[in-house]
């Protein structure tokens, strides 16, 4: 089970391969917020995203038999790109599904971190996932999912909050963006014995963390949906979403315009480059979405994985 020892151990790993992304004040949020407000930049981290932390502390507690296997995993994105870099860096085999709707910049960083990459006849995640599965099955492989481990919890909520409250110690407030819930389901035990307010930011065409709030139960499944935040998009995972139930304060729902509007304003603020996934957190504070805040806020940006032609299209009057 993922408890503070194994955090520990996640940020011992870690701590050199990967990183320390800095905290930054947002003077212009700050102002909207009516309180400090502060940006943890992991747009900043190796391969562009916080996956990498999860993914590399995964990889390392495989058995020997497991290495010489290789490893299969389902992404959409990011956390192909930080299993790819792992790999490489550990001298695994490393096989990585995606959608078929994968963003071009995100296939391409797995394929050039040398990954052998296959595509699903899906758009939607989850589709993906269960066909990766089943070939992983197959081919007698270890899957490594993308967030409904306690190891890739810790790795990739847990350590970056070890991060966040040591940088920031003042800080009560925190805002996460919220796909399959490995960030902010590690995230939340990590702050456990802390009087934290811990808000989920999510896209709300695709809101399985409400969902699974409202029902008591996980929501899965998911339609796949169209939209820009691929890494936002199916459902939250079954023991992420055990592990998170009772840890997370309020949930932010935020539309596809809200999150194409919050990449402009923090490049034009900020000149900072995020991708669509990562802007919840900034839109729910641009928009009033995350409820009233008690100060210092820590807004995640969690990656800045985007192609070329979506910036353009954002950008365009």
């Amino acid at each position: 089970m993922i408890d503070a020892a194994l955090i520990d151990e996640a940020a011992s790993f870690l701590h050199g391969r990967i990183r320390r992304t800095p905290i930054e004040v947002s003077p212009a949020l700050s102002e909207i917020a009516g309180v400090p407000v502060f940006l943890k930049l992991e747009n900043l981290q190796v391969t562009g995203s916080f996956k990498i932390r999860g993914a590399w502390f995964r990889l390392s507690r495989l058995t020997d038999d497991e290495r010489a296997t290789g490893i299969l995993t389902c992404s959409a994105g990011n956390h192909g790109k930080g299993v790819a870099y792992a790999a490489s860096a550990e001298g695994i085999r490393a096989i990585v599904c995606v959608p078929r709707s994968i963003d071009a910049s995100k296939l391409r960083g797995i394929q050039q971190l040398g990954a052998e990459v296959r595509v699903s006849d899906f758009d939607g995640y989850d589709d993906t996932q269960e066909w990766a599965l089943e070939m992983a099955a197959r081919e007698r492989m270890p899957f490594i999912h993308a967030y409904d481990d306690h190891l890739v919890m810790a790795g990739n909520g847990g350590s970056l909050a070890r991060e966040v409250f040591a940088d920031a110690p003042g800080a009560r407030t925190f805002l996460l963006p919220v796909g399959g819930g490995g960030m902010i389901a590690g995230f939340g035990v990590a702050a456990e014995g802390t009087e934290s307010t811990i808000i989920g930011c999510q896209l709300a065409a695709s809101p399985a963390l409400r969902m699974s709030l409202d029902s008591g139960v996980a929501v899965t499944r998911l339609p796949g949906v169209e939209t820009s935040a691929g890494g936002l998009e199916g459902g939250i995972g079954a023991q992420a979403f055990d592990v998170l139930r009772g840890r997370v304060s309020r949930v932010a729902l935020i539309s596809e315009d809200e999150i194409r509007a919050s990449v402009r304003w923090l490049l034009d603020q900020h000149q900072y480059l995020m991708e669509p996934s990562a802007a919840v957190t900034i839109a729910a504070i641009l928009n009033g979405k995350c409820g009233p805040l008690e100060g210092p806020v820590v807004a995640v940006i969690s990656g800045r994985n985007v192609r070329l032609p979506l910036i353009e299209e954002m950008l365009a009057p």
